[in-house]
């Protein structure tokens, strides 16, 4: 009989840890007992969870200490508090905050794109951005065949990478203005239904946001390679779920999109849909629900020699988050080597 394992899952009632209790189930993770953790607002709160609920309990530092390994998803100021007391405790962390992706003690992992990069974890392993994450699973196949030199990428992200209230915001804002009421705004600094906001994150010293600051240093990092030039816009749109990227490419050797687009169909984790003349293309609405990330219109940049251009899709809460996040727990569990507990912080 295979082994099975106690799982912890911090920030277990907000829309990413809900939703790592979906994955964990649906992709029949071997859990033993799932622990869900929160603040003490909402410990006591009820949960379901495999056809049963599971009560949240408020997070202590005792709370790792019969655990085999937990999943994050509350924040970087409580992943910077907790994630080291876990992996003291022998529990190692797949933190989904960005508390520790620029860390150079951690691993920032894709599975499909860096997983070889487990093996020198130290007990905390990064999540990385939901926008970075879609974009790197469509670009690993061409990025190994023949090399990237420069990525240019808008981002069309969907309301509930913000959370929950965001959510509710847009949903809201929907009904008033549907109403003829003058729409309430507390989440975002302008109104988003029917509306784009080029505003995610906080905007830097150099003009650009740090969402798209993030992508900038997270696909370096990610791909090990900090001669790629990238540009970043990230856009708020008013989608309830999954989030859309316009990429560019600039490959170090030519490919055409034939060749570029046979690479991807073989690809782990990317499905093409790429039939312009039937209207097939990736959709956030069809992603919606799915681990995997999808591709389309892709075709040669006619503004450059060595260009491709692309649509990528994937839903922000599954691959761009829990589903990533549950992957990397798999490959921890097949692999006893990568559960040991000798770390120190």
């Amino acid at each position: 009989m295979s082994r099975e394992y106690n799982v912890g899952v911090l920030g277990a009632s907000g829309a990413v840890g809900r939703e790592v209790l979906n994955c964990l189930e649906e992709r029949g993770f071997p859990w033993a007992s799932v622990k869900a953790l929160a603040s003490s607002r909402s410990a006591g709160s009820r949960l379901e969870f495999a056809g049963g609920e599971i009560t949240v309990e408020e997070v202590t530092p005792d709370s790792f200490k019969d655990l085999d390994l937990a999943i994050f998803s509350a924040g970087a100021s409580t992943s910077r508090e907790y994630a080291p007391i876990a992996a003291r405790s022998g529990c190692p962390v797949i933190d989904n905050s960005s508390c520790w992706r620029m860390d150079e003690r951690v691993p920032l992992v894709v599975p499909e794109v860096n997983a070889r990069v487990l093996a020198r974890h130290r007990g905390i392993i990064a999540n990385p951005n939901c926008s970075t994450i879609q974009m790197l699973v469509a670009l690993k196949p061409i990025y190994d065949a023949v090399g990237i030199r420069r990525i240019v990428v808008a981002t069309y992200q969907a309301v509930s990478g913000t959370g929950q209230k965001a959510i509710e915001e847009l949903a809201e804002q929907t009904r008033q203005i549907f109403n003829c009421q003058e729409p309430t705004r507390s989440v975002y600094p302008h109104r988003i239904a029917f509306n784009c906001l080029p505003h995610i994150d906080v905007f830097t010293d150099n003009g650009y946001s740090k969402e798209e600051m993030k992508m900038v240093n997270e696909t370096r990092k990610i791909f090990g390679d900090d001669s790629i030039k990238i540009s970043a816009t990230c856009v708020r749109v008013p989608v309830f779920y999954g989030h859309s990227e316009a990429v560019w490419i600039e490959t170090a050797r030519h490919i055409d999109a034939g060749a570029a687009r046979e690479l991807m169909s073989r690809a782990p984790g990317l499905l093409v849909v790429d039939d312009p003349d039937n209207n097939k293309y990736p959709l956030a609405t069809d992603a919606a629900g799915r681990d995997e990330v999808f591709v389309g219109r892709i075709r040669a940049d006619i503004s450059c020699d060595n260009g491709l251009t692309m649509w990528v899709v994937a839903d922000n809460l599954r691959k761009g988050a829990a589903g990533n996040a549950v992957e990397i727990a798999e490959l921890l569990v097949r692999d006893p080597e990568l559960l040991k507990t000798d770390w120190v912080w």
